[in-house]
C-alpha cells in the first residue's frame, strides 16, 4: 500500500495484490520462506513455526479462482465449495479413510476421520461411555484437539456443547485447518516444535489427540508436558492412537514408553477401552490436583519447574521440559474446577479477587460483571437489532481484543463461535476467558494470525486500532484484517473518533460497503462489510517466493 498525491482522501490509498508463492493462501508469518531456508535445523519443525517478516505486508492477498460466497453453517459442516480451497490431494490420499472426498462443485465429509470410520459423533459418545465423568458439555467444555485432520471431531462437538480448539501445522497433508475453518469448525495453524503454545497455562478441562503422530515419549517427554502446562489440574488428556490398542512391536513401544513417562508425570490412567465397533481404542489420563505425588518420586525428572519460571508466558517461550506444581491456595487459579457449564460463562472466577484492580478501574469481579452487562447491552440493542446484520450468514467470529470475553459471552446463544484475542502487550485477561468456558489466544497484532486467509465471517474491535496505529501502523493491520476476513464478511470497529474517520477512508479506497458510521463525544462506531474487489497492481514479496 502506497499513499497517492491525489486530494481525495479514499484516492489517496494505493492497494496493490501480494505476489507470493502460497498465493491465495498466504499467511505472512508462516510463508517466509527466505527466514525458513536460512534455518539451521527443522527436525523440531522450525519450518512450521512463525517467521515474521520484518515489515507486515500492506498487500492485500488475491482471491482463488471460481472463489464464491461459504456455505452457511451447520450445511457446511458436511459439504464446502471446492473452489473455495482448491486442495484435492487431501481427498486423494484420505479419500478411502472417509474423511473428504471430491463431488462435482463441493468437497463433502462424510464426517469420518482416522479414527472415526463410523462418524464422529459415535466416537464422542464412545468416550463417554468408557469414561462417563468426562461429562460432555457440563464437567467438559473447553478442549485442546492437537494434530486434528479436518476437525470433524470439533465439528461435531457443538452437538454436545463442547467448544474445540483445534489445532494442526501448515500444510502437513495440505491445508487441514484451511477445510476446518471454511466448514465452520475453530482451528488455528499450529505446531507443538520448539516453542510454546500460544494459550495460558491450566486452562484446557481436555486435551485430545487422535493419531496426531506427535512423539510424545521422546526427548524427556518435552512435548507431554507442554500439554500438561495448558491442562487443568484435574484434567483429561484422551490419547486414541495405534499404541494404545495395536500390537505391533513398534506400538507396543511406544505404549510402554508413555507408560513410564506418564507415570513420572504423576498422570493416572484412569480408563483404557477398546471400541468394538471399529477396533479403537481410547487411554484416559488425569492430571493430578495436588503435589503429593511430585513430592514422593524417587526420581526428580522430568523436574519441577523453577519458580522463577512463568507457567503463564506463552509468547516465544521456549519449550520447557519440566513440570509447574499444582495450585493449592483456595484463591489461587486452577485450584478448584469450574463451575458446570453453563453456569460458569455468567460467573466471576472464584479467583478474581476485589482487592485487584480490574482492567477498567473497578475490583476485579465488579469489572467482569459490568463488562459483561455492557456487552449484552450492546449485542442486544444494536448488533442484534439495530444495524442490519444478516447473523445467518455468520458462523466464524473473531473478537481482535477481547478483555475478559464479554462480547463473545454475549453472543451464546447464536450459532457462531468467537476467537478471543489477547494482546501480548495488554493484561493478562485471557485465564478469565477460559474459565468461563470460551477460548482464545495470545497474539501481538503487528504481526500476521496463524489463520488461512478468508477465515473469518465478523471481526470485531473494540479501541484495538487507536492503540495499533502508535506502534505499528494502521496500513499493516487493515491489510490484515482484510486478509481474515470472508468477502461479504462484516468488520465492527468501535474506537477514537479520528482512527474510525481514518479508517473509513482506507476501507473505502479498498472498495468495502460502509454500512454505517456513528460518534457521540469522540467515540466512534464503524460497521462495514469487505466486497470482492482486488487490486490490479501487484507487489512482489521477496522473501516469500520459493
Amino acid at each position: 500500500m502506497q499513499k497517492s498525491s491525489g486530494s481525495d482522501k479514499e484516492n489517496s490509498y494505493i492497494w496493490k495484490l501480494c505476489n507470493s508463492t502460497a498465493g491465495p493462501d498466504y499467511i505472512p508469518c508462516l510463508d517466509n520462506l527466505e527466514a525458513i531456508r536460512n534455518l539451521r535445523s527443522t527436525k523440531h519443525y522450525e519450518h512450521r513455526e512463525r517467521h515474521c517478516p520484518d515489515n507486515p505486508p500492506t498487500c492485500l492477498v488475491p482471491l482463488p479462482e471460481g472463489y464464491q460466497r461459504s456455505v452457511e453453517w451447520p450445511t457446511s459442516r458436511e459439504k464446502i465449495w471446492y473452489h473455495n480451497v482448491p486442495h484435492t490431494k487431501l481427498a486423494e490420499i484420505k479419500g478411502h479413510q472417509n474423511w473428504v472426498k471430491v463431488s462435482g462443485e463441493y468437497l463433502t465429509f462424510p464426517g469420518g476421520g482416522t479414527q472415526f470410520k463410523h462418524g464422529a459423533l459415535h466416537y464422542i459418545d464412545f468416550i463417554q461411555q468408557s469414561f462417563p465423568e468426562i461429562a460432555w458439555g457440563k464437567q467438559t467444555r473447553v478442549i485442546l484437539d492437537v494434530g486434528c485432520g479436518v476437525a470433524s471431531f470439533g465439528g461435531y462437538l457443538f452437538e454436545r456443547d463442547v467448544l474445540a480448539m483445534s489445532l494442526a501445522p501448515k500444510d502437513e497433508h495440505e491445508a487441514q485447518v484451511q477445510f476446518a475453518l471454511e466448514r465452520g469448525i475453530p482451528a488455528i495453524s499450529a505446531v507443538m516444535g520448539t516453542k510454546r503454545l500460544p494459550f495460558p497455562s491450566r486452562v484446557f478441562d481436555v486435551v485430545h489427540c487422535a493419531r496426531c503422530r506427535v512423539p510424545w515419549h521422546i526427548e524427556g517427554g518435552k512435548l507431554l508436558l507442554e500439554l500438561n502446562r495448558v491442562l487443568r489440574p484435574g484434567g483429561l488428556f484422551v490419547w486414541s492412537a495405534t499404541p494404545v490398542y495395536q500390537k505391533l512391536p513398534e506400538d507396543v513401544e511406544i505404549w510402554e514408553a508413555m507408560q513410564k513417562l506418564t507415570n513420572a508425570m504423576c498422570w493416572e490412567l484412569v480408563s483404557k477401552t477398546k471400541d468394538r465397533v471399529n477396533g479403537v481404542g481410547v487411554a484416559v489420563y488425569r492430571k493430578p490436583t495436588s503435589n503429593e505425588c511430585y513430592e514422593q518420586r524417587s526420581k526428580d525428572a522430568p523436574p519441577i519447574c523453577q519458580g522463577s519460571d512463568d507457567p503463564n508466558a506463552a509468547w516465544n517461550v521456549p519449550l520447557q521440559a519440566c513440570m509447574h506444581k499444582a495450585p493449592v491456595a483456595t484463591s489461587e487459579r486452577g485450584s478448584q474446577w469450574p463451575e458446570p457449564w453453563p453456569a460458569r460463562l455468567s460467573k466471576s472466577p472464584y479467583w478474581l479477587l476485589s482487592s485487584q484492580v480490574g482492567v477498567y478501574g473497578k475490583p476485579a469481579p465488579e469489572d467482569f460483571t459490568a463488562d459483561y452487562e455492557h456487552w449484552k447491552h450492546v449485542v442486544t440493542n444494536s448488533y442484534l437489532n439495530g444495524m442490519g446484520i444478516n447473523w445467518s450468514t455468520v458462523r466464524n467470529v473473531m473478537d481482535m481484543r477481547a478483555i475478559y470475553g464479554g462480547f463473545a459471552a454475549a453472543l451464546r446463544d447464536l450459532n457462531v463461535w468467537v476467537m478471543n484475542v489477547v494482546s501480548v502487550d495488554a493484561p493478562d485477561t485471557l485465564p478469565i476467558i477460559y474459565e468461563r468456558g470460551l477460548f482464545g489466544i495470545y497474539h501481538d497484532w503487528c504481526e500476521s494470525f496463524s489463520t488461512y486467509p478468508r477465515s473469518y465471517d465478523l471481526v470485531h474491535a473494540d479501541h484495538l486500532f487507536s492503540k495499533i496505529n502508535t506502534k505499528c501502523g494502521l496500513p499493516a493491520i487493515v491489510a490484515e484484517v482484510d486478509r481474515i476476513l470472508r468477502p461479504g464478511g462484516k468488520l465492527i470497529v468501535r474506537d477514537k473518533e479520528e482512527t474510525i474517520t481514518e479508517l473509513e477512508s482506507m476501507l473505502k479506497s479498498m472498495q468495502y460497503e460502509i454500512n454505517m458510521t456513528y460518534s457521540k463525544d469522540k467515540e466512534g462506531l464503524l460497521y462495514c462489510q469487505k466486497t470482492m474487489w482486488q487490486p490490479k497492481d501487484v507487489e512482489t514479496l521477496i522473501y516469500a517466493i520459493a
